[in-house]
C-alpha cells in the first residue's frame, strides 16, 4: 500500500514524469476512440498477437522522447528493432501498451512498461496505468513511489502484514489453461486462497497495492512484460523467479521470450508459491 509523501527530487523521475504523463494521455485518448467505435486500425503480428494504432502511436511518442532526453541510451521496444540489442550494456526497455488484448476487450487494465537495464539487471522502472491515471516508479534507490496524474499527488510504498487468505493474481486467459487449476489445487493444500484475474502487468501493481500476494505464470511472456514489475517487487522485498527459484535477468539470450515464473510480495509468499510448484504432478 502507499502513504502520502512529498514530491521526489530524483532527477531521473522528474525527467520521466512529463513523458509518461503525456504517453498516458495519448493512450487514454486512443482507448476512448476505440471504445467509441470509430475507425481504428488493428493488425496481426507474425505470432498472430494483435497490435493496434495505439501501440504504434505511444511507441513513437515515448521512443522519440527518450531519444531526445537520453540520447546515449538506446531503446529496446516491443514495437521497435532488436538487431543490435546484444551489444548494449545500458538501455531502456519499453512495452508501450502491455495488455493489447485487454484494450481490445475494453478492459482498462493495460499498462505502459518502461525500465532501465544495466548489464543484466533492471535498476529503475516505471509502470503506468493510463485509465487510472496512476504511475508507479521504482527509483534507483529507496521504496517505490506512486504518482496520481489527475491530483498531482505523490505516495510512497509501505509494507503490510500478510492476509489470512493468500491472494493469487491470475491472467484473464488462465481459465483455459489446465496448469493453473492444478497449481491452485496444490497451493490450496497449503493455505486458504482467493483468486483475482486481471490483465497484463496490472497484476504487479495489484501486488504493490496489497491486492495480490502471489502471481504465477505458466504461459509465455516477453522480457518487456516483466522487467519493470520485477524491479518494483524486488524493491519491496518480493520478487520474480523462474520455476527453479532464480530471478530473471535481461538481454542475455538470443530469444526475448520468458519461461514461466512466480512473482510474489515477500519471502513468506515465495516459500508458499514454490512449495506449491513442487507439489504439482510432473505431467501438469
Amino acid at each position: 500500500m502507499f502513504k502520502p509523501t512529498t514530491a521526489p527530487q530524483d532527477a531521473l523521475i522528474l525527467q520521466l514524469v512529463p513523458i509518461v504523463t503525456q504517453a498516458c494521455e495519448i493512450l487514454r485518448a486512443e482507448y476512448q476512440a476505440y471504445v467509441a467505435g470509430g475507425d481504428f486500425t488493428v493488425e496481426r503480428k507474425s505470432d498472430h498477437s494483435p497490435v493496434t494504432q495505439a501501440d504504434y502511436r505511444v511507441n513513437q511518442f515515448i521512443t522519440d522522447a527518450l531519444n531526445n532526453t537520453f540520447p546515449h541510451l538506446p531503446v529496446l521496444s516491443e514495437e521497435g528493432q532488436h538487431a543490435h540489442r546484444q551489444q548494449w550494456q545500458s538501455f531502456w526497455m519499453l512495452d508501450p501498451l502491455d495488455g493489447t488484448k485487454e484494450f481490445l476487450h475494453q478492459r482498462p487494465e493495460f499498462t505502459i512498461n518502461l525500465s532501465l537495464i544495466e548489464g543484466a539487471h533492471t535498476t529503475f522502472a516505471v509502470l503506468a496505468i493510463p485509465c487510472e491515471q496512476q504511475i508507479y516508479f521504482c527509483p534507483l534507490q529507496g521504496q517505490p513511489l506512486k504518482y496520481n496524474i489527475e491530483k498531482e499527488v505523490w505516495s510512497e510504498y509501505v509494507p503490510v502484514e500478510n492476509h489470512s487468505a493468500v491472494q493469487v493474481g491470475l491472467s484473464q486467459s488462465s481459465q483455459s489453461k489446465p496448469q493453473y487449476q492444478v497449481y491452485l489445487e496444490q497451493l490450496e493444500k497449503l493455505t486458504p486462497i482467493q483468486e483475482y484475474r486481471a490483465g497484463s502487468a496490472y497484476k504487479f501493481c495489484m501486488v504493490l497495492e496489497d491486492r495480490v500476494d502471489i502471481y504465477p505464470r505458466f504461459h509465455p511472456t516477453s522480457e518487456w512484460d516483466t522487467s519493470a514489475g520485477q524491479c518494483l517487487l524486488e524493491r519491496i522485498g518480493g520478487g520474480l523467479v523462474d520455476f527453479q527459484g532464480r530471478p530473471f535477468v535481461y538481454n542475455q539470450r538470443l530469444s526475448l521470450l520468458n519461461g514461466g515464473f512466480i512473482a510474489y510480495r515477500n519471502n513468506d509468499m515465495k516459500k508458499l508459491a514454490l512449495q506449491a510448484l513442487e507439489l504439482m504432478p510432473s505431467s501438469a
